[in-house]
């Protein structure tokens, strides 16, 4: 038997070093989880290696690769970085991104719990706060992970972006306390600390939460995206 494709776990890439450690951690955890099956890191931006030249460094080796997004929603990283990064390579499959999905929501839920959040306050809003993309695509895919939390959620449960999509974070909180909530909680739709995760403490929220790694549901959900791109 052959061996399975090597998964390429392709994150945005970050200065911020937990930030390094925790996405490096995620892809060993689904190394835990699938015993035998080997990973390698790949980034869309400030990190080396790009996506490019792992892509090609496989193909050239003769080893088939499935590129998994570490990215929470599909834009322009998805979209083009990596799938112009695979489309040169007859043996390079690229995945779908990790969100939506239900367990990130569930990733989420907790979080906001942890942060002492109640979700059975109708009077505390929940600001769901992406990095941001100008891809509509993206901004679709937040809306949808929105709409999945809003089901465990009794307040009211809206969107904000870091940059390139509408409205800023600063705005939706703003929002949510014209819209009379008592309280209002930045829940940070980000997997790791990092650029991003940093200025949402100057939102003007209530709380922020902590993000979404470590948790081994996403170990699963990156296995899950990478099986389906495997058909």
């Amino acid at each position: 038997m052959s061996a399975p494709p090597v998964l390429v776990a392709c994150a945005h890439g970050t200065r911020n070093p937990t930030g390094r450690r925790l996405v490096a951690e995620l892809a060993l955890a689904a190394r835990r989880l699938r015993p035998g099956l080997v990973t390698t890191a790949a980034f869309v931006d400030v990190q080396p290696p790009t996506v490019v030249d792992v892509v090609a460094g496989l193909a050239a080796d003769g080893q088939p690769a499935v590129v998994v997004p570490l990215l929470l929603s599909g834009g322009y990283h998805v979209h083009v970085d990596i799938a112009g990064a695979v489309a040169a390579h007859d043996s390079a499959l690229a995945a779908r991104p990790l969100g939506p999905d239900p367990r990130l929501a569930a990733v989420l839920s907790d979080r906001l719990v942890e942060a002492g959040a109640d979700p059975r306050d109708p009077l505390t809003a929940v600001v769901l706060a992406a990095a941001g993309s100008s891809d509509p695509r993206s901004v679709a895919d937040v809306e949808d992970t929105a709409d999945l939390l809003q089901r465990s959620w009794a307040g009211p449960v809206t969107t904000g972006y870091g940059s390139a999509a509408q409205p800023p974070v600063a705005d939706a909180v703003a929002a949510a306390r014209r819209g009379g909530a008592e309280r209002v909680v930045v829940a940070s739709y980000l997997l790791a600390p990092g650029h991003f995760h940093g200025k949402l403490a100057e939102a003007g929220a209530d709380v922020v939460t902590a993000p979404l790694l470590p948790d081994e549901r996403i170990a699963a959900v990156l296995l899950d995206r990478y099986d389906a791109a495997l058909g």
